[in-house]
């Protein structure tokens, strides 16, 4: 067998892989949702915001909408803003403005204005927690369905990946495999099921039990985590039940209007996805090379083992990239260009391992936290 063939068998055996033994991450859909028995069950919000005038009253009024019938608070933090944050959140009896001490060393800005946000929450006793970004519009019975499944599957975390914006030209073509490559990462069987270690959350819409906190350590136990939302899922997963799905009705209104925006946006934890290390970053280069970038290739080689096999590939890579495109109302037309999209990110994951070892990884909102 050829090096070419070689390449080629590798790539189909991982398509098939991925799409038939991989908990069927691909199949984007929503789950019903069971109905609120407990609907006297109290939740504090807590919202971390830094320079988000113009996104965080739409987030804040989402949540004092809410269809809800048990008590509700609202937490937002303002990290340091150098905006108008404070002013466009405006008043509510049902929200509690607080402003974020100065940043301890240790932790990230995000996690450090979440932390002060649950000391003053804790001052509720609220039966759970909810954590969401200043960026997050939530559907009318956002909090009621996260948690009716709470209570109905006995679950101490339970995350959505809220919808994200998918309206410019970068957004449409880079945003949905954005997703698809997340629940490749954390498959939802995987995460729901006991029996394997996988964890993972969304950081957008995440509801916790106070009690689950408290066990492994508050969320000081993750106080440097730039990844925090699945770092909290992997702590929680160790002694309880989690889960995590899709969101059609919240969503996401930061947009990402040019493919640079979006590079930025994938450039900032990549490489601490790979825990900073040059051996997972050759890895990762040659298996999205093999895996990806392969199968659109092969066919033009004059070896007909590899077309065949470059052929499958690319056909149940295609299939497999379909259902996220419609959950995202995107025409199946762009399934065929995974490829490409893949090597957008390949690109944005090494500019990640640059820029970290530049010393400015991890920066966001002119604070870098993810520096050597």
């Amino acid at each position: 067998m050829t090096i070419i063939e070689l390449i080629g068998a590798a790539s189909l055996c991982a398509w098939a892989y991925l799409v038939f033994g991989r908990g069927g991450f691909w199949r984007i859909r929503e789950t019903p949702v069971p109905p609120l028995v407990a609907a006297d069950k109290s939740v504090a919000v807590v919202i971390p915001a830094r320079n988000e005038e113009r996104l965080v009253a739409q987030a804040v009024n989402s949540l004092i909408q809410q269809r809800y019938r048990g008590p509700l608070q609202i937490f937002l933090v303002d990290d340091h803003s150098s905006d108008g944050t404070v002013a466009a959140a405006g008043p509510h009896d049902r929200l509690t403005i607080l402003s974020a001490r100065a940043l301890p060393e240790g932790w990230t800005g995000k996690l450090w204005a979440v932390s002060e946000g649950l000391a003053r929450a804790a001052a509720t006793n609220p039966d759970y927690i909810l954590l969401t970004d200043a960026d997050v519009v939530h559907a009318p019975d956002s909090v009621a369905g996260l948690v009716a499944r709470a209570e109905a599957g006995n679950l101490d975390l339970v995350s959505c990946i809220v919808k994200l914006q998918c309206s410019s030209f970068a957004e449409r073509a880079m945003i949905p495999a954005f997703v698809f490559f997340f629940f490749m990462l954390y498959p939802p069987a995987w995460i729901a099921s006991g029996r394997r270690g996988t964890a993972g959350a969304a950081g957008g819409c995440i509801l916790i039990r106070p009690s689950a906190l408290r066990r492994i350590g508050g969320i000081e136990a993750i106080r440097g985590e730039l990844i925090d939302d699945c770092a909290l899922a992997r702590a929680v997963k160790t002694s309880a039940n989690i889960w995590l799905g899709v969101a059609r009705e919240t969503r996401s209104i930061r947009d990402y209007r040019t493919f640079a925006d979006v590079r930025r946006m994938i450039s900032r934890t990549a490489f601490t996805q790979l825990n900073h290390s040059v051996f997972l970053l050759v890895g990762t280069i040659a298996g999205m090379a093999v895996v990806y970038l392969a199968p659109p290739l092969l066919p033009l080689t004059r070896d007909p083992v590899a077309a065949i096999c470059g052929i499958g590939a690319w056909a149940l890579m295609t299939i497999s990239y379909i259902p996220v495109l419609r959950f995202y109302r995107r025409s199946i037309v762009w399934a065929p260009f995974l490829p490409l999209v893949a090597l957008f990110y390949l690109i944005a994951t090494v500019e990640s391992a640059v820029l970290y070892w530049r010393g400015s990884g991890g920066e966001w909102k002119d604070r870098v936290q993810d520096a050597r």
